[in-house]
């Protein structure tokens, strides 16, 4: 579990230096765009570590998210819908009713319709 907040403090620290040295905000850099640069970069080694640094900010602060204003998405837990109705009895007495019923079934409606 540690690894994944660190990775994503990694990630947010990234765009953090790309947005101070693109003289930005950090708010509209896409945290996806960065994570795909981060990824791309690290298999395709570039020459000289401070090139290589400032042109992975460039690169991270070229992609933005656009103005989304009043976005909210809320957490909620949906329950999925069941043809079944909730059990709030026993086991046992849910058995015993629908024996009774399927007997009381039994009698009103048979299978077999006499000709």
């Amino acid at each position: 579990m540690w690894v994944y907040f660190l990775a994503y403090n990694l990630i947010r620290l990234l765009m953090c230096q790309a947005a101070m040295q693109a003289e930005i905000s950090p708010r509209p850099i896409s945290f996806k765009h960065t994570l795909q640069v981060w990824i791309a970069w690290g298999r395709h080694p570039r020459d000289g570590p401070e090139h290589q640094q400032n042109t992975l900010f460039v690169l991270i602060a070229e992609q933005r998210v656009g103005n989304r204003p009043g976005r909210v998405e809320p957490r909620a837990v949906k329950r999925r819908p069941k043809p079944y109705s909730r059990l709030n009895l026993t086991l046992t007495c849910a058995n015993s009713r629908s024996r009774i019923l399927v007997g009381v079934s039994a009698i009103f409606l048979p299978d077999k319709v006499p000709m």
